[in-house]
């Protein structure tokens, strides 16, 4: 990238932007699709929803450099916060929102 003279363009915003474009593009690869026509996508389609996903790691990873982001531990501390929002007791096995579980 420093021979390219790139980082100049690495700017928070622009990240953010190309880490939504290429979402987007991975999202391209499965609209409108279910069950075993997502199976056949990924079987014929596997290298390049395998290049998507590395470009937004690539773009994700710039920007945690760029703000000062240990991302490993950005996701350690929400995995932790999960767990409380989501406690096994409420959530094992629901796709309920945290304010949606209740005390069923």
């Amino acid at each position: 990238m420093e021979e390219r003279d790139w980082k100049q363009f690495h700017n928070p915003k622009d990240m953010a932007i190309a880490i939504s474009l290429e979402s987007s593009e991975l999202l391209e690869h499965f609209l409108w699709m279910n069950g075993a026509d997502i199976d056949s996508r990924v079987t014929a389609h596997g290298e390049g929803i395998r290049e998507e996903m590395a470009d937004i790691g690539i773009y994700l990873m710039e920007l945690c450099d760029v703000l000062g982001i240990d991302l490993i531990a950005a996701m350690s501390d929400k995995l932790d916060k999960a767990a409380l929002k989501y406690p096994i007791e409420k959530a094992k096995g629901s796709n309920k929102k945290y304010t949606e579980l209740g005390d069923e």
